[in-house]
C-alpha cells in the first residue's frame, strides 16, 4: 500500500550514499596520485542534482575535500534545498496519493 513511498525512500537513500562515496573515491584517488583532482565535480554535480546534495556536501565536509573551492561549496547547498522543496513539493501535490 505504501509502495511509493517505500520506492522514493530508498531511492532518495541510494543516491545519497552513492554521492556521499563519491566524495570518498575523488579523496582517495587524489591523495593517490599526489596531485589535486582536477575532474569529478561533474558527477558530483549530476548526483546533487538527482537528489544527493545533501550527502554529497556532507562527505565533502567530512573529507575535507576542496573545501577551499568556491563552486561546489555554494552550488551543494542550493542543490539540496531545491533538492528538499521538490520532496516536499511532490508529496504535497497529491503525486503519491494512492487511489
Amino acid at each position: 500500500m505504501y509502495l511509493q513511498y517505500v520506492i522514493l525512500a530508498v531511492y532518495l537513500l541510494a543516491i545519497n550514499l552513492y554521492g556521499f562515496l563519491l566524495v570518498r573515491s575523488l579523496k582517495r584517488r587524489s591523495q593517490e596520485r599526489g596531485e589535486p583532482a582536477r575532474n569529478g565535480y561533474g558527477k558530483l554535480f549530476i548526483a546533487g542534482l538527482l537528489g544527493g546534495a545533501a550527502a554529497a556536501y556532507a562527505g565533502l565536509l567530512a573529507y575535507k575535500y576542496n573545501t577551499d573551492k568556491l563552486l561546489p561549496m555554494i552550488l551543494l547547498p542550493i542543490l539540496a534545498a531545491l533538492n528538499i522543496y521538490a520532496v516536499i513539493a511532490l508529496l504535497r501535490s497529491g503525486i503519491l496519493i494512492f487511489a
